[in-house]
């Protein structure tokens, strides 16, 4: 961009700085750099590259794995932004994994969802960023501004292709029946939704398709994240049942625990795994050859740069498009 940001400044952490270099490279700003080690007692040691004095200040970490490494060190380069004198310090959080801890649901358990968000706002942020939430009440959490952004509109540009009168959109389960609703309006393809019985971390069960006589020969599942997999490959067996031949998989955020990518791969009627790059993939991508990644860092790039120019963030929301 022609455009001069001298008080524009980013930095990232180690989860994921493929995508904090994209993001910088949408802006037309450098990555700054910044040091992270471990001493020997396994403490961590943060240093930012340059005074951020006056500055406006974006930190990119994932809360991937391993979460809590990436979260710490989040939360102190929040802090040495923040008694650095920095105008503004934002977290961008592509992946906040601990959203899935979003309430009470036994006894003696603590709502993780709500403890990070305070930790972040105690760390120094002003503002938040982040994508694809996995329950709308997290975004409540936050007690400071919160740009909750969504990834329907690489979706939309990738799936669009598929408009040809064989294809449904299938939620797995009523949590993201709103999403995919969207979605699939922005597509003018059906819809049908799972009633989903979570078990345990990696069991489910699929009770029922709710719009089964909206399924085609190819079904789109989509989830707001993909993480051993369980959810998907009892939805799949659903919509066998139902007349589907076909499967494309998707996720905002491929988290893939438990080598579920290679389960996934070896299913013959799956023939695409979509996901955004919010996490980073590595290793377990070599070999997927039916992966697709699709980038969410124009998504944040001008999600950054409206927040730094003052203008309106309506478009990038969840609730795109309007309803």
């Amino acid at each position: 961009m022609a455009k001069s940001f001298d008080d524009l400044f980013v930095f990232a952490g180690e989860s994921n700085r493929e995508l904090a270099r994209a993001v910088c490279k949408y802006i037309g700003v450098p990555l700054k750099k910044n040091k992270t080690r471990k001493f020997s007692n396994d403490n961590l040691w943060i240093q930012l590259g340059e005074s951020v004095r006056g500055k406006d200040v974006y930190i990119i970490q994932s809360l991937s794995e391993p979460v809590s490494d990436h979260l710490m060190e989040m939360l102190m380069m929040l802090n040495v932004a923040r008694v650095g004198d920095a105008r503004r310090v934002t977290a961008v959080i592509p992946y906040y994994s601990y959203a899935r801890s979003d309430k009470k649901d036994a006894p003696r358990v603590c709502i993780t969802a709500r403890l990070v968000a305070d930790l972040v706002q105690a760390s120094g942020a002003d503002r938040v960023i982040t994508m694809m939430l996995h329950s709308e009440q997290v975004h409540g959490f936050f007690s400071m501004p919160l740009d909750h952004l969504t990834s329907q509109s690489v979706f939309v540009e990738h799936f669009k292709k598929y408009n040809d009168g064989q294809t449904v959109m299938v939620s797995p389960d009523e949590g993201f029946a709103k999403e995919t609703v969207r979605l699939a309006r922005a597509l003018k393809l059906p819809v049908s939704i799972g009633t989903k019985v979570r078990l345990g971390d990696a069991d489910v069960r699929i009770d029922a398709i709710l719009g089964s006589s909206q399924i085609k020969r190819r079904a789109i599942v989509i989830d707001d994240e993909i993480a051993t997999g369980s959810s998907m490959i009892k939805v799949m067996q659903a919509l066998r049942e139902n007349g589907a031949e076909e499967f494309i998989l998707a996720c905002t955020h491929g988290v893939f625990t438990r080598k579920a990518m290679e389960r996934l791969q070896e299913i013959p009627d799956v023939v695409e795994i979509v996901s955004t790059d919010t996490v980073k993939l590595g290793k377990k991508k070599k070999g997927i050859d039916k992966l697709t990644v699709l980038s969410i860092a124009n998504v944040l790039g001008e999600a950054i740069l409206r927040n730094h120019e003052g203008r309106s963030m309506g478009s990038l929301f969840t609730f795109w498009p309007g309803e």
